[in-house]
């Protein structure tokens, strides 16, 4: 397993991969899926019950009347590639993320 990684001066550094997003605190901003070039993570729908109802795609989703509200989701968590903009810009700070050296493949 690789102990740390190297940026193209030279500089030691270590990716922090998304793996989970707090739905209990998302507040659906955004943010994170705006910054994010490999689209780790897409806006989805809950009900009142916090049942995820599925992928909003931007076409007047209701989900038949029964959306609550809105939350981030990680859905495709093999694509982060641990830069952290998605970090910095969570007014929520509601991600967790792991080292790479900590991530077993």
């Amino acid at each position: 397993m690789t102990s740390h990684f190297v940026t193209r001066d030279g500089s030691t550094w270590m990716p922090q991969y998304l793996t989970a997003i707090d739905a209990m605190t998302c507040i659906g901003c955004g943010r994170c899926f705006k910054v994010c070039s490999r689209e780790v993570m897409h806006l989805h729908g809950i009900d009142e019950s916090g049942e995820i109802l599925g992928a909003c795609d931007g076409e007047d989703d209701d989900f038949a009347g029964e959306l609550s509200r809105t939350i981030m989701v990680v859905d495709h968590a093999g694509r982060c590639i641990g830069c952290g903009a998605c970090a910095r810009v969570c007014p929520k700070n509601c991600q967790t993320h792991v080292a790479a050296d900590e991530i077993v493949a």
